[in-house]
């Protein structure tokens, strides 16, 4: 484990663009989800991404490196974090992009939440209160007196849910301690998006029970597949790209860098969201979004920066915020 203040440029680099994939990432999924399925989407861009990724798998040892004695955890993990995805883009087809990115980065408190109970870690008084103040952050984005008061308050519920997915599949591998070369990781993730992409196709992919339904985050999840149009096809090779990119950059980072630091630039993707949003959905930041979002984002680099004076490791720093 390098020091504190020893991560290098490199990984920053790395993890700065594994952030700016996640954010166009998002960006393309709400541009379609006015006229695609969710899983649809998801199928497309995983079985791009898992060619791209299985470029990945060759150079870090070859396809033997897919073999697990932990098959079980690994379906669990998945299982989680297809969860997390489904959830927050649900949430994101119908709330700003900047809304819905800082909603979801309560995932780090959460996950130094679910420490107490679930690893017997001991959080001190700083921490209680950085978390404290995280949740006083997701209260003020939820107030009924803010820009999107439009959006139910299910909807915005979807991104904390998925946070909270997120974080429960991150204290679990940490807990059962599951060790696997990063690009099969995202090869077992990549694949458990393909299943669940193809029986919601099933069961869902012909439309129906999408007929009558009002809610916009519903019908994203059962409206029917529809082959893209000429004009789409290129974001949907870019969702693909990026869906592997995300994967290999964040994980790259991590090995090469402290794990408290190069998460802390995990909130260079707030911006970036803000500033998609603005200039691709002409969605304007108001104060309440400004405030949500600072009280959320100071909570978990605090958190972040106690853990890393403490002693550079922590559920909550260990592994990176990973929707891709």
């Amino acid at each position: 484990m390098s020091s504190p203040d020893a991560t290098p440029l490199r990984a920053i680099v790395l993890i700065l663009i594994g952030m700016a994939c996640i954010s166009v990432n998002d960006m393309l999924i709400k541009f379609l989800s006015g006229g695609y399925a969710l899983h649809q989407m998801v199928f497309i861009r995983s079985v791009i991404g898992i060619v791209v990724t299985s470029v990945f798998v060759w150079f870090e040892g070859g396809w033997q490196i897919l073999k697990t004695d932990r098959p079980g955890l690994h379906l669990m993990r998945a299982a989680l974090i297809v969860s997390a995805n489904m959830l927050y883009f649900a949430g994101l087809s119908v709330m700003p992009l900047g809304v819905a990115t800082a909603l979801f980065f309560v995932a780090p408190l959460f996950i130094t939440l679910l420490a107490i109970p679930v690893l017997g870690e001991k959080v001190g008084r700083h921490r209680l209160t950085a978390l404290l103040i995280g949740f006083v952050g997701v209260a003020v984005m939820m107030l009924p007196a803010n820009d999107w008061s439009e959006i139910p308050r299910a909807a915005m519920l979807l991104p904390i849910i998925a946070a909270a997915c997120y974080a429960g599949m991150q204290v679990m591998t940490r807990k059962l301690g599951a060790k696997s070369a990063a690009s099969a990781m995202a090869i077992y993730i990549q694949l458990a998006f393909i299943v669940v992409s193809v029986v919601s196709f099933f069961a869902v992919g012909h439309g129906r029970y999408a007929e009558g339904v009002e809610s916009e985050s519903l019908i994203f999840l059962l409206r029917a597949w529809i082959w893209p149009a000429p004009d789409d096809i290129w974001k949907f090779i870019v969702l693909g790209v990026t869906s592997a990119l995300i994967g290999y950059s964040l994980s790259a980072a991590y090995r090469i860098g402290n794990a408290a630091t190069v998460a802390s630039y995990e909130y260079a993707a707030l911006p970036m969201a803000i500033f998609l949003g603005w200039l691709v959905f002409g969605e304007r930041p108001g104060w309440v979004m400004l405030l949500g979002t600072a009280l959320i984002a100071g909570a978990g680099l605090y958190v972040f920066a106690r853990e890393r004076r403490s002693s550079g490791i922590g559920p909550a720093a260990e592994r990176p915020i990973r929707r891709g």
